[in-house]
């Protein structure tokens, strides 16, 4: 049996960032270590695990009152626009952030309207020179039309397991379409087929695409690191990477 950490520790109305995962993180890490255990970090989020292995600069802290109404300026006017007007704030950050990340865009003005300088500049300041731990990563790639087909089945498989059955929960427990966490990838679709907006096949429909966009932002992100070393995602490549691992444990 292999013990995961850092699952289902959150309500949904509770906030969480990359400074979060990286202090709960660490602190996991340097007990697991302490026991002389094998530790394997898994996971698609790019910027947690830049966080984790790199750092994050020290910028001005989340302000409610100020995101609220960014957000509130999103919900009138769409994220693009507020990515557009970025852009002339900070050309830089824009660039890196998709004009639907909204709360990507939302921090990148926060930052700048309270630290009275771009994130961009935070960032190329602090470089993520933090270098804390030992890393070996490893990448599994496979051609893009059986990444999608998996993207698909996937999803297909979480309808069919009650995906739809755990949002109406949540909407039960008085969880709305509005909090950050439920803007996640696929719930704020099945909220809209619960409100009558969607059909149940339109949001599946719309899951897969979005998250197929998603997954090719996600290459764009990991194929920009050159540390992690690249292997296809089939049996073959398996006891390779055993053999690498092995090795970088020892």
């Amino acid at each position: 049996m292999v013990l995961h950490h850092l699952v289902d520790i959150r309500e949904p109305d509770e906030d969480y960032s990359a400074a979060s995962f990286r202090q709960q993180a660490d602190e996991i890490i340097c007990e697991l270590h302490k026991r002389e255990t094998p530790i394997f970090v898994v996971g698609g989020t790019g910027l947690y695990l830049k966080a984790l292995t790199r750092g994050l600069f020290r910028g001005p802290a989340a302000n409610s009152e100020l995101r609220l109404a960014l957000q509130k300026k999103a919900d009138r006017e769409g994220s693009e626009a507020l990515h557009q007007e970025l852009q002339k704030l900070d050309a830089e950050a824009a660039g890196r952030i998709h004009p639907h990340d909204r709360f990507r865009i939302i921090r990148a003005w926060e930052v700048y309207s309270l630290g009275r300088k771009p994130i961009s500049q935070f960032q190329r300041e602090h470089g993520f020179r933090d270098a804390p731990y030992d890393v070996l990563k490893i990448g599994l790639c496979c051609e893009r039309e059986d990444l999608y087909k998996r993207v698909e089945l996937r999803v297909d498989r979480m309808v069919e397991s009650g995906w739809v059955d755990e949002v109406r929960s949540l909407l039960n427990q008085g969880y709305g379409p509005g909090l950050k966490s439920v803007q996640s990838l696929g719930y704020r679709h099945i909220f809209s087929y619960l409100f009558g907006d969607l059909t149940l096949e339109e949001a599946v429909r719309l899951i897969k695409r979005d998250t197929r966009r998603y997954a090719k932002r996600q290459i764009t992100w990991f194929k920009a690191d050159p540390e992690i070393s690249w292997f296809p995602a089939d049996p073959e490549s398996f006891q390779t990477i055993e053999s690498i691992v092995e090795a970088f444990f020892k």
